[in-house]
């Protein structure tokens, strides 16, 4: 996978780094990822890490365990997962808008960026087609989606 060669930009208050110099964001310090699933089944931490193992095989991402949520960043965030008592809610960055029954609802933020969100309840969910969806999001966390002509 073609990674973007300009630098990230370093806030300089959080120390987080996103694609865009000045990017809005929330300074916020950044939990653990065992403190989201504190009071939750013990499936739904299996399940995040069987979702983070699939994203494992498609390249090297960040994992970022904020305040409301776990989020997925290459250049920019591509993905996240919020863990619940007994299932995990999410949605992943597309190029481009797909209507498939693993969404439960697409929302369009820009041309080139909607979020497709959705709900795992068990590890039988990570599908060839879903991981595939998770391949294109992450073309999307590398911004291979900005050099299309």
């Amino acid at each position: 996978m073609k990674q973007n060669p300009r630098a990230l930009w370093k806030c300089p208050e959080c120390e987080r780094e996103f694609a865009n110099r000045n990017q809005t964001h929330t300074c916020a310090p950044i939990r653990s990822v065992d403190e989201h699933f504190a009071g939750k089944e013990p499936h739904v931490r299996a399940l995040f890490d069987a979702f983070v193992a699939q994203l494992e095989t498609i390249g090297p991402f960040r994992i970022l365990p904020e305040k409301t949520r776990i989020a997925f960043q290459v250049r920019m965030s591509f993905a996240q997962v919020t863990p619940r008592r007994t299932h995990l809610d999410g949605h992943l960055v597309l190029a481009e808008r797909c209507e498939h029954p693993a969404f439960r609802k697409v929302e369009t933020i820009s041309k080139r960026n909607h979020v497709h969100h959705f709900r795992l309840v068990d590890a039988s969910q990570l599908t060839a087609a879903f991981v595939s969806f998770m391949r294109d999001a992450y073309k999307v966390g590398c911004q291979e989606h900005l050099r299309r002509t």
